[in-house]
């Protein structure tokens, strides 16, 4: 079963408590998504490989640890996703970006890709699919199995909220793939939204109602 990692780092949990207040401007809402972003990327990248490189310092020749080629592909779910990639890109310039456009289907209720685009080396490179809100679980679900589909193996899931509920559901459709999270929330309501939660994510990282 993959990992759920729920952040416990005071710079993180501060920067949460912000973007949650129905107050804080879309401005503002959109760089702290960034920094948070930033700062949880950190830590889910901890198990990078990494391959011994000789390099000459002003002093003498050493050997030093780098990262093993810098595969790694950030696949944001459309359109919220796209709010946590710059502060990825922050930490890994190189690393190239994906994308997942889904919708629900009004009768069925059930996820329908209406885009996905991929680095055609997506089964070498470690994953990152990242999108602001965990609630049922059906997005990212739907999300990861287009991955896996078209090659994708190694997968780490990133967020910001997260319901349990959503938990639950990816790990049981995924039990391969990590989850990172900034905060736990405490449940779902009756529409589906986290509570306490922060609203509609992409509405506020990009200003629409």
């Amino acid at each position: 079963m993959g990992k759920v990692y729920v952040f416990d780092h005071p710079l993180i949990q501060h920067k949460t408590a912000i973007i949650r207040r129905k107050e804080t401007s879309t401005k503002d809402f959109r760089q702290l998504v960034k920094e948070i972003a930033m700062l949880m990327g950190y830590e889910a990248t901890r198990n990078l490989p990494l391959k011994d490189v000789d390099i000459e310092t002003p002093i003498c020749k050493t050997t030093v640890k780098m990262l093993n080629g810098e595969d790694i592909a950030i696949v944001p779910i459309l359109r919220a996703g796209l709010g946590l990639v710059d502060g990825m890109l922050e930490l890994v310039p190189n690393a190239k970006v994906g994308h997942v456009g889904l919708y629900r289907d009004p009768n069925t209720h059930e996820p329908v890709e209406y885009y996905c685009k991929l680095p055609n080396d997506i089964d070498k490179r470690q994953i990152f699919v990242v999108d602001p809100m965990l609630a049922t679980g059906g997005s990212a679900i739907a999300a990861i199995n287009f991955v896996k589909e078209r090659g994708g193996k190694h997968i780490i899931f990133m967020c910001l909220i997260a319901a349990p509920e959503g938990i639950d559901a990816l790990q049981k459709a995924h039990p391969d793939v990590d989850i990172f999270i900034a905060a736990k929330d405490e449940k779902l309501n009756e529409n589906a939204y986290i509570v306490p939660g922060l609203g509609d994510a992409g509405d506020r990282i990009f200003g629409t109602k």
